[in-house]
């Protein structure tokens, strides 16, 4: 193995109880915006390059490619650039151009591919082979949800001192985040209940598709429908028999978000979203319950995007 390689470890990433109103009930929230790139997408780039490195299936150089509608891809694009390894990402059109700047600014290349996320995926999948390049293949690489279930989960256990986890609450876009934590939480004795959450709107396909969601949200980024073979396979399997799904409207979701902000959480829409899921099950299950979710991401790659349209407006 090549000297040069960095193979760092970051900090764990703050588990803080928080509230949309002193009215709700409380919720344990992952900061994993506080990761390096600003997004929890940092752990399965960190992992899975790092396992590719040691296994030999990659070396100092060689090129890395990824289907991504941001995060994953400026996780990406900042991992190569400390590991010596060259980066290009496939990107669908609608995805916001301060995500391109990002995954540029760390070195890595951008192609922009009409049509939904399926369609970006099968393009990586084609370049990547024909250019003999690493594909990550975040959307059914076991080392996703690997990351969480060693990471992730075993951080948020230690900071919870003892206490049992009764739920923990994700939207779905790769669904590593979920099947990960899930798995690290119920392999440490938490009996531990799985919840989707689901950006709805009423509307048909909305025309962003990098935002599609489960029932095609179009303003809540991140959560897609029927991409994720981690996610399918973990939801015909056993450990997912408790998995509920709770649909919040993508409104309440972009509220929740900005009174995160008011409260200094610098976020994206998908820590609305997780948020408002997580108050939805804490209600159901009780004041004692213990629910954790996480905050995905930082508000800056969302500048452009409609959750900062009152304040672009101002």
């Amino acid at each position: 193995m090549d000297h040069c390689y960095q193979f760092e470890r970051s900090a764990p990433t703050p588990l803080v109880p928080v509230q949309s109103d002193p009215d709700a009930p409380v919720v344990w929230c992952k900061l994993e915006y506080l990761n390096p790139s600003g997004s929890t997408k940092d752990r399965i780039a960190r992992h899975i390059l790092e396992k590719a490195i040691r296994s030999g299936d990659l070396t100092m150089g060689d090129l890395v490619v990824e289907a991504s509608s941001g995060s994953t891809s400026i996780a990406l694009a900042l991992a190569c650039a400390r590991m010596g390894l060259r980066f290009l990402a496939f990107l669908p059109h609608g995805a916001t151009s301060e995500r391109v700047m990002m995954i540029r600014a760390y070195g890595g290349e951008v192609r922009r591919v009409d049509g939904s996320m399926p369609e970006v995926i099968a393009q990586a999948a084609g370049f990547a082979e024909s250019e003999s390049a690493f594909a990550v293949r975040q959307f059914e690489n076991p080392d996703n949800a690997e990351a969480h279930q060693r990471g992730t989960a075993r951080e948020i256990l230690e900071q919870l001192s003892g206490l049992a986890v009764n739920a923990v609450v994700s939207g779905v876009g790769t669904g590593g985040t979920l099947v990960g934590l899930h798995a690290g939480l119920s392999e440490a004795g938490c009996e531990v209940i799985p919840v989707v959450a689901i950006p709805a709107c009423g509307d048909e396909f909305a025309a962003n598709v990098e935002c599609c969601s489960l029932t095609y949200s179009g303003k809540v980024p991140g959560v897609v429908d029927g991409c994720s073979e981690i996610f399918a396979e973990w939801r015909a399997s056993d450990p997912a028999a408790l998995l509920r799904e709770l649909a919040i409207d993508e409104e309440r979701c972009l509220e929740v978000t900005r009174i995160l902000w008011a409260r200094g959480f610098p976020v994206g829409p998908s820590s609305g979203l997780n948020l408002a899921a997580s108050e939805e099950i804490a209600k159901e299950l009780g004041p004692e319950a213990v629910i954790v979710t996480v905050f995905p991401d930082r508000m800056e790659r969302y500048f452009s995007h409609p959750v900062f349209e009152a304040l672009r407006d101002e």
